[in-house]
């Protein structure tokens, strides 16, 4: 099984500064791989507003796209198609091409979210698809992890910066004291962010699904 995803930027023709904006988003990726490296390749920019990756496993996609969403600042995010398929190497006069029915699914999916975000589910930012010929276990991951996502972009869409930059930090095991010394506020107010985001329900919601889809 191999994991395939786009990524678009959210909003990119209202961005006021492109070029500044894909700093961020190249130095917050290389952030995330650094905290926790999960992905064989990890997100590229390929051609506009879109770029691609590829994890061995749905639960590391998962919490990888995770912790992005949760380090980029307000006015900078993605969405994220995720496809369940193998995925092929393509020789190229022009370098090495992928193709396959993982990129497929993963197109369908970022679709589905473009689809929903307009209407009912506006804080909708990721969804995953199956290519044609998953087994009756890994469909029902894939139905458990979508309705997981779909909770999951909603808590995470309400919260403040900060209270995405705590979480992220408790998320990689950073103590609350030094989360509250980083951001130069009190223990207890750290605790009680992270309890109003709720963050621990976030994250354990995490874990538990990283030990069924990986």
């Amino acid at each position: 099984m191999v994991i395939a995803v786009i990524a678009d930027i959210v909003g990119s023709r209202r961005l006021q500064d492109r070029e500044s904006a894909q700093r961020v988003l190249d130095d917050t990726i290389a952030r995330v791989e650094a905290d926790l490296p999960l992905a064989t390749q990890p997100l590229t920019p390929t051609v506009g507003d879109e770029q691609q990756a590829v994890y061995r496993r749905l639960g590391d996609a998962l919490a990888s796209l995770l912790m992005l969403q949760l380090a980029l600042p307000d006015g900078i995010a993605f969405r994220f198609g995720i496809g369940v398929g193998g995925i092929r190497a393509i020789d190229s006069a022009h370098g090495d091409l992928s193709d396959g029915p993982g990129w497929y699914a993963a197109r369908d999916a970022i679709e589905t979210v473009h689809a929903r975000e307009q209407r009912a589910v506006p804080r909708m930012r990721t969804w995953i698809v199956g290519a044609p010929g998953q087994d009756e276990v890994m469909e029902s991951v894939i139905a458990a992890s979508n309705a997981y996502l779909l909770a999951r972009d909603e808590m995470v869409g309400a919260m403040s910066e900060r209270e995405r930059r705590l979480t992220y930090g408790r998320l990689i095991g950073t103590p609350q004291a030094e989360l509250a010394l980083a951001e130069g506020i009190s223990q207890p107010s750290v605790s009680k962010s992270l309890r109003r985001a709720g963050a621990a329900a976030l994250i354990e919601g995490l874990a538990q699904l990283r030990g069924v889809a990986s």
